[in-house]
């Protein structure tokens, strides 16, 4: 039941409602399944698509990549499958933990503890996954 109230509930339901119409066994679909859903992108079609293949002389992929994770933490570190995606494609794009580490760190000031303790709990989450992969 969503509150009339709250038009982000509301868009949500839409949203939902949508899904099922594409797919019903979209019903129960989580952001987490999301991950699942969404492999991490190969180098090359990073630097395509978010990188300076097309902007020559623009950033690249891990820099474009590095700015999204400082955004996604001063927005409060609330969006877990987005800034989980955004380190497994920043490790792909070649990233080093230190430089992940630094970003979140450089937002603490404006960001807040809070948000950049979580980040870090997240990126921890994603490492740690990683090490223990074959991959």
């Amino acid at each position: 039941m969503t509150d009339p109230k709250n038009p982000y509930q509301a868009m949500f339901a839409q949203y939902q409602e949508m899904a099922k119409a594409f797919n019903p066994a979209l019903e129960s679909f989580t952001p987490k399944g999301f991950e699942a859903l969404w492999p991490t992108m190969p180098k090359d079609v990073m630097e395509m698509f978010f990188g300076n293949t097309i902007n020559q002389g623009g950033l690249d992929a891990k820099t474009r990549l590095l700015l999204t994770l400082g955004a996604l933490t001063m927005l409060g570190a609330q969006a877990d499958a987005q800034i989980r995606l955004t380190v497994r494609h920043l490790v792909e794009a070649g990233a080093t933990k230190q430089e992940i580490v630094e970003t979140i760190g450089q937002m603490s000031m404006f960001a807040g503890i809070p948000a950049t303790t979580r980040a870090m709990e997240l990126v921890q989450e994603v490492l740690a996954e990683q090490e223990g992969s074959d991959t």
